[in-house]
């Protein structure tokens, strides 16, 4: 069996956690979830930092001692994730015994060995990032990411011979492709190790100085560094040297970070593995930043993202979703509420949620509910399940090689296809017809396509997808799923099982209204200015209303408008010779289907006029909610054409 180990960073607990810690963990989820579903055995890891200079500063700052700091924030990193449906196998502690005693081991290995040695070093100090900057990594005197002067620090240290492993490094990395991804993250490492630059590595700090820390072995004056002490939780955490797990997930280690600790996850760590005498890793796997209006997200800024808020607000599955296809993997993105509503309406909302409401309502109008057995196949059916079989293809294909927005756009090709055939096909002439046959070909199509989509969006969207499959009559057990065999396997939905009357897991949402502040009163004029007359509601006559030809119409036909995705042609029986057309902005509320059979009510002397080349001979009154659009309809059907008086 093949296997698959994933790992987050271990979290600094020098804050909450935010929407970087949120992105990171959940795209972890996802592909541990997606490994699963693969047919793989699979380990996730994930955990918090605790030791160094700013954890002391945070304590000492909200009046704690170092344990008490970090035993209080390590819990919200902890209990967050599963509120986030974050499946981690294990959850680290750099403060935990099992931890220290493996750091420790690794330590006095590479020191037996030669690689860690004493000596004096002066640098630029930046307690922000915890690590020494050269001259030339400082940005106008700045360290890179705080913009503030490092302090010059000049002390007695233990070093670990990084340099030594330059050429190593350099050979595997080229030997290995795809050791570091995306490509552009390999490139700026490569760039880095062949520019001769690199150095030894400063693995400690005097106790004189700071004293929360693991000791090191070899000298009770001394604790570890941080990255030699974090990065070792990898394999602390499998139980190395001798534990099964380190046996059976270290030799398929995937490493998941953000782009700022490229280097340490990228240099240090391979070089530290290679001293101890452990293979590297087999990935890793470099992320960008979140933006918030164009700006790294920050606690001194003040643009940090609670998720909880986001799932709260949106649902924890469209929040989850937004994630993985707002952001091409290794790039940076812009995060807003705005494009998070934008992309649940349009994708969730209008292409998704559509596809299972009229699919589930049209099963319970045609056959009561119950899935029906299927005819013979035509042309258009053998076209949507190449459509399907392409679309799970890309899916898989792309969500292995961390492409996650292309994963989703991919299989929003069947998603979107599965409502143009709905289109095509046009059940309700069918059922009109009395054409049954057709008609259960035409609805186990969909059904059997859109129990293959929930299958699919488990590892992005697993409590939306258990429900999807739970609409259809599914239970979901994720082991007797294989992803690979759904490109082949066709009919698994079985026919008479009861599917959901409706589907309404992703309603339309609005954006919720900025609020305007007030602004200062106008200083006191001598003469005071009238205040603005409030400008009367437009009165018109009660002549004026009688001349509206308001009537009853039932829907005969629609469909959508050829040049305009936004409208609709309804064509309506209002008591005339033939069907009257009315072009109506309605396509994003309504399906075609929904309207057909529905009696509206219709200005019908509105003087006819062109909307994109369709003729409009009237207007269906509707009325906006916060839900979306409802239409003006009698209570009880009455016979078309019938005035409203």
């Amino acid at each position: 069996m093949q296997r698959f180990y994933i790992t987050t960073p271990i979290y600094y607990v020098n804050a909450k956690p935010h929407l970087g810690h949120a992105y990171t963990t959940t795209v972890a989820d996802s592909l541990n979830r997606f490994h699963r579903l693969m047919g793989e055995e699979t380990y996730f890891l994930t955990g918090t930092d605790e030791h160094g200079d700013k954890i002391v500063q945070a304590a000492e700052s909200n009046g704690q001692t170092p344990q008490e700091y970090v035993d209080v924030i390590s819990k919200l990193f902890k209990d967050l994730w599963p509120n986030m449906n974050i499946s981690n196998n294990d959850f680290i502690r750099t403060t935990e015994p099992r931890h220290k005693e493996v750091v420790q081991q690794i330590l006095q290995k590479v020191y037996d060995a030669g690689d860690i040695y004493f000596g004096e070093y002066g640098g630029h100090y930046c307690f922000g990032c915890e690590r020494f900057y050269t001259e030339k990594e400082l940005v106008n005197g700045l360290c890179p990411d705080h913009q503030t002067k490092p302090e010059y620090i000049a002390e007695k240290n233990y070093f670990f011979k990084m340099s030594k492993y330059r050429d190593w490094l350099l050979d595997h990395i080229n030997k290995n492709p795809d050791f570091i991804r995306p490509e552009r993250y390999r490139n700026e490492v490569v760039s880095l190790l062949e520019s001769g630059e690199l150095e030894d590595l400063c693995i400690s700090r005097p106790k004189s100085r700071l004293t929360w820390g693991i000791e090191l072995p070899f000298d009770k004056d001394y604790v570890t560094y941080v990255w030699f002490d974090a990065l070792i939780n990898y394999v602390a955490a499998l139980g190395w040297p001798d534990g099964e797990k380190f046996k059976k997930f270290w030799p398929v280690a995937n490493h998941l970070v953000a782009k700022d600790i490229l280097k340490p996850h990228a240099i240090f760590w391979p070089t530290m593995l290679k001293a101890a005498g452990i293979e590297p890793y087999q990935h890793l796997n470099v992320h960008g930043y979140w933006l918030v209006e164009d700006t790294k997200m920050s606690k001194s800024i003040g643009n940090v993202v609670e998720p909880l808020a986001m799932k709260d607000a949106y649902g924890l599955d469209a929040f989850r979703y937004f994630l993985l296809r707002e952001m091409s993997f290794g790039q940076d993105s812009s995060f807003s509420e705005k494009a998070l509503v934008g992309r649940l309406n349009a994708d969730l909302a209008n292409d998704l949620g559509n596809l299972f409401n009229r699919t589930l309502s049209m099963t319970h109008k045609y056959f009561g509910g119950h899935i029906p057995r299927p005819d013979v196949e035509d042309v258009v059916d053998a076209e949507i399940k190449k459509i399907g079989q392409d679309a799970m293809q890309s899916f898989q294909d792309f969500f292995s090689d961390l492409k996650f927005s292309r994963a989703l756009e991919g299989l929003w090709e069947l998603v979107r296809g599965l409502n143009k055939y709905i289109d095509e096909t046009a059940p309700w002439a069918l059922f009109k017809a009395g054409n049954t046959g057709r008609l259960s070909t035409v609805i186990y199509v969909l059904l059997e396509n859109m129990r293959k989509i929930a299958v699919h969006l488990w590892p992005v969207m697993p409590e939306a997808s258990e429900k999807m499959l739970e609409q259809l009559g599914i239970p979901f057990a994720p082991e007797k799923v294989n992803l690979p065999k759904e490109l082949d396997v066709w009919g698994l939905i079985e026919s008479d099982i009861t599917v959901a009357e409706t589907s309404n897991l992703f309603p339309r949402v609005d954006l919720p209204a900025e609020e305007t502040p007030e602004k200062p009163a106008p200083k006191a004029k001598k003469a005071a200015k009238k205040e603005k007359a409030e400008e009367p509601v437009c009165e018109i006559e009660f002549e004026d209303f009688q001349k509206l030809d308001l009537r009853v119409g039932t829907v005969k036909e629609v469909e959508k408008h050829p040049d305009a995705d936004k409208l609709l042609l309804v064509k309506v029986d209002t008591g005339d010779k033939d069907l009257r057309q009315v072009v109506a902005g309605l396509a994003d509320f309504f399906q075609p289907d929904d309207l057909v059979g529905k009696q509206v009510v219709v200005v019908a002397n509105l003087k006819p006029r062109k909307l994109r080349k369709q003729l409009s001979q009237g207007m269906v009154l509707a009325v906006k909610t916060d839900k979306g659009m409802e239409l003006l309809s009698p209570t009880g059907e009455v016979p078309p054409g019938s005035k409203v008086s």
